[in-house]
């Protein structure tokens, strides 16, 4: 496992503006990067955000023409971080985007893509309801990335309540999980903390979670308390209100540390279809 380094969280309230949106992000990003930050995280939707489908096609772009992602590889190898843009909405074929991913190297390469696999389809109290798969293309693929530091797992906002997701990733050698998200501020009340420390406790990896937080031009309310989370599940830093970005030294060892005290993932076992009789 590699020697400590210094992580941090960009929290967003991204608007329909892309150009607001990559001004807002960089200005945070280079902060991080000038107080010290190796791997900085972008939150779910940095680009823009946006709930119509006219609007989403409008600014959603392919990969190869997108501006926001141009900009922050410029930026990444301008400053020589590891930059995880946390998503943007990339076209992928008429009426369909991707909830995609970029890990960016320090020489502004791309060295990992993840397209979000769980689609936010729910239906929440209050006539709140959310279909993500009417724009947007599932994904179908678990993504690894080699860091300095160790094996990062790649993941994004909804992916976060299934669990069989993250051990998988950390059985294929993950020691840090990432979660950029637009929680709502619903769901975020009721289970942002408790969800990520789970996942940190059952995998014990260390969990980079940047959020979306704010009333966003688009009417979507985010939650946001972007978070980063031991393997032991304590939180090592919390994001207040309003944008900004929280950093941590991590160190990898602390990984091995955990899995030695409860080795679960070595532990696992076939377990047969659920049955109404128990057959001695």
């Amino acid at each position: 496992m590699g020697h400590a380094f210094h992580a941090a969280c960009v929290q967003l309230c991204s608007s329909r503006s892309i150009d607001e949106n990559i001004a807002a992000a960089s200005a945070l990003i280079r902060e991080a990067a000038e107080a010290g930050a190796d791997f900085v995280a972008t939150p779910e939707m940095t680009s823009f955000m946006e709930t119509k489908t006219k609007g989403l096609f409008v600014s959603a772009a392919p990969e190869e023409d997108d501006k926001a992602l141009a900009a922050f590889r410029a930026l990444a190898a301008e400053l020589k971080i590891w930059l995880l843009i946390g998503s943007i909405a990339i076209r992928v074929a008429p009426g369909k985007a991707a909830n995609r991913s970029f890990l960016l190297s320090p020489e502004g390469d791309i060295e990992q893509r993840y397209d979000k696999i769980h689609m936010f389809d729910v239906d929440l109290e209050g006539g709140e309801s959310y279909r993500e798969s009417k724009n947007y293309r599932a994904g179908s693929q678990a993504a690894l990335a080699g860091l300095p530091w160790g094996t990062l797992g790649l993941t994004i906002c909804y992916d976060l309540r299934f669990p069989h997701l993250y051990r998988q990733l950390a059985q294929g050698g993950a020691a840090f999980l990432s979660v950029p998200s637009a929680f709502t501020q619903k769901t975020g009340e009721a289970h942002w903390h408790g969800l990520l420390r789970a996942r940190a406790i059952e995998t014990g990896c260390f969990v980079f979670a940047p959020a979306q937080e704010g009333a966003h031009e688009c009417g979507r309310q985010t939650y946001g308390h972007s978070l980063i989370i031991s393997p032991w599940g304590e939180i090592l830093a919390e994001a207040e209100a309003g944008p900004g970005f929280i950093m941590t030294e991590i160190d990898p060892a602390k990984v091995a540390e955990a899995r030695a005290r409860i080795p679960a993932l070595d532990h696992d076992r076939q377990i047969l279809a659920p049955s109404t009789a128990f057959d001695v």
